[in-house]
């Protein structure tokens, strides 16, 4: 019988030291339940993803401390094996570095394996640091049982299809009696069931018991969700950790059958997670709840509109850091309408937020005054829109600077994808958490929020009432943009692409053959992609978004800015 510790982990890149406090302790707990393995995640010393860290001697030297230390821990508790991730040196042609599994045992290295599928696809860009490894095997004997390694990617290749090489085939030619894969996969919608579909199809062709250990923790754009589980070659996944937390916990391993540290059986694990609502509003908080730790906040503030996109920003950065740790600032001008101030008002109240009024229209008056006496010319049409936009971006940022509160911004990814949007405006702040939610979804999440806690969270008047930028009078945002839900279908298309999942690619295929149908409809699609291209200058001008689906702007869709996009049909 082998017992394996999964140590589930929320580590900090660059953290070093910090990391290694927590391998201890999981270790410790892997101790006492009288485990012949602890586990970590990839890179688990140094946290999952350094990038140009990793060019840094200082960083590597750091890196390099902490492996001795970690060896000199491991005399601790003898016998125990620690698996961990690591950065480590290359020799011969090629990258200086190796993304490297470490086997530690009693202060010495009992295996290294360095990982051979380097991924340089979508947030990925690995091979820019590392060195594969090469296409061998490793196994180690531990106790009575032959354990091969792997690391994530290399995982992944079992049909072939992404790379020349599969690394699972060969581990599978070396008879392991189980795999231990360490992984830093990052979350999307649909990645947890992608995982177990992938891995559980490898577990039956090659009859082999996997067991998975995952990173979990946001890293400024991409979440981790966790979610490590064991896999039986008929059974599928029989277990599961927590998602979004830290989980440690022991399994045994007998003839191939898993069972808990206690003896009791696991069971096969369902299929489908968190509703698609619930897993956003999940992968939201804990993204929003590392990031402002990670980087010194302790609270937040958010301009609130009234409208639907500051409410539901309010409402998740309340739930993530606590009411009391998010400031509400409402800045009317003359175009605002009063619903507008009273629904911030009842918003804050139901959340518990504390809500500041800071009228704007003095200073609006101000800057129009001046522009028409320095430049002689009348401020108006788009010009006085935008001014609106950019004062109250420029009165947030004063709070933040006075009070070190992080800003949030609140673009949702339909206005981001189109350019609707005010550039050092509405666009201000560190963090976005509506940047990879369509505005659709963004309703959709709302209504989601107020159904769980039985009550209007979010006031329905809100939900109700159409958008608006009320940056002049009467303005709907459907004044310049199509309906919301022909636009969300189009922009699905555009930028999901392969990546929508079979239900959602089909609803959006139909809503677009059917707009591409009519000469108007066809111009509808065409004028989006062109609003889509135009403002790539933006995107590039925005705060890092928490990344929900496959494709988020930013490290997830990188396209050019001065660059000609004639792609039409």
């Amino acid at each position: 019988m082998l017992r394996i510790t999964l140590a589930q982990l929320n580590m900090t890149v660059g953290d070093v030291s910090g990391n290694l406090r927590k391998m201890e302790t999981a270790a410790r707990q892997a101790h006492e339940a009288q485990a012949d393995l602890v586990v970590f995640s990839e890179l688990s010393l140094c946290g999952y993803y350094p990038e140009d860290m990793l060019d840094e001697p200082a960083f590597l030297a750091r890196c390099a401390r902490g492996l001795q230390e970690l060896l000199a821990a491991t005399r601790q508790w003898p016998g125990l094996c620690w698996v961990v991730g690591a950065p480590t040196p290359a020799h011969g042609p090629g990258k200086r570095l190796h993304n490297s599994l470490l086997v530690l045992q009693d202060g010495q290295v009992k295996l290294q394996y360095d990982k051979q599928l380097l991924p340089t696809y979508n947030i990925f860009d690995e091979r820019r640091h590392f060195e594969p490894g090469r296409d061998v095997a490793k196994v180690l004997r531990v106790g009575d049982a032959q354990v091969g390694f792997l690391i994530c990617e290399d995982g992944w290749n079992d049909s072939g299809s992404d790379y020349a090489v599969n690394p699972f085939e060969r581990m599978a030619d070396a008879a392991p009696d189980v795999v231990v894969s360490i992984n830093a996969s990052p979350s999307n919608v649909g990645r947890r069931e992608q995982r177990h579909q992938v891995f559980s199809a490898a577990a039956r062709r090659h009859g082999l018991p996997i067991v998975y250990v995952n990173q979990v923790g946001g890293h400024d754009q991409i979440v981790f969700d966790g979610a490590s589980f064991a896999i039986e070659p008929a059974s599928g996944v029989v277990f599961e950790a927590e998602r979004f937390a830290e989980h440690i916990t022991t399994l045994q391993l007998h003839r191939g059958c898993f069972s808990l540290g206690n003896g009791t059986p696991t069971r096969p694990v369902p299929a489908q997670g968190l509703s698609t609502m619930a897993f956003y509003r999940a992968q939201t908080r804990l993204g929003l709840r590392d990031y402002a730790r990670r980087c010194g906040f302790r609270k937040v503030v958010v301009g609130s509109s009234g409208g639907i996109d500051s409410a539901l920003t309010l409402a998740l950065a309340a739930e993530a850091l606590g009411p009391e740790n998010v400031t509400a600032i409402t800045m009317p001008s003359r175009i605002s309408s009063s619903g507008s101030v009273d629904d911030s008002v009842a918003l804050c109240r139901n959340l518990g937020v504390e809500l500041i009024h800071h009228p704007i229209a003095a200073q609006v008056d101000a800057f129009a005054q001046q522009f028409q006496a320095s430049f002689g010319e009348p401020l108006g049409g788009l010009t006085l829109e935008n001014l609106q936009a950019r004062v109250r971006g420029t009165v947030l940022m004063e709070y933040s600077n006075c009070y070190g509160h992080l800003l949030l911004t609140t673009g949702n990814k339909s206005e981001l994808s189109v350019g609707y949007c005010t550039l050092y405006g509405d666009t201000n702040g560190g963090l976005g958490l509506l940047g990879d939610l369509y505005k659709t979804e963004v309703f959709a999440l709302a209504r989601h929020i107020n159904e769980t806690h039985g009550r209007e969270v979010i006031p329905q008047t809100i939900i109700d009432k159409p958008p608006s930028a009320e940056l002049a009078p009467g303005q709907t945002d459907q004044d310049n943009l199509p309906p919301y839900t022909l636009l969300d279908a189009i922009l699905k298309l555009l930028i999901e692409g392969n990546g929508l999942s079979a239900a959602e690619h089909l609803a959006a295929q139909e809503t677009v053959n059917m707009l591409r149908a009519t000469p108007e409809g066809k111009a509808m699609v065409e004028k989006v992609r062109h609003l889509l291209h135009r403002s790539e200058y933006k995107r590039h001008q925005t705060p890092p978004v928490i990344r929900l689906r496959q494709r988020a702007f930013g490290s997830g869709r990188q396209m050019p800015i001065a660059a000609s996009y004639d792609w039409s049909e």
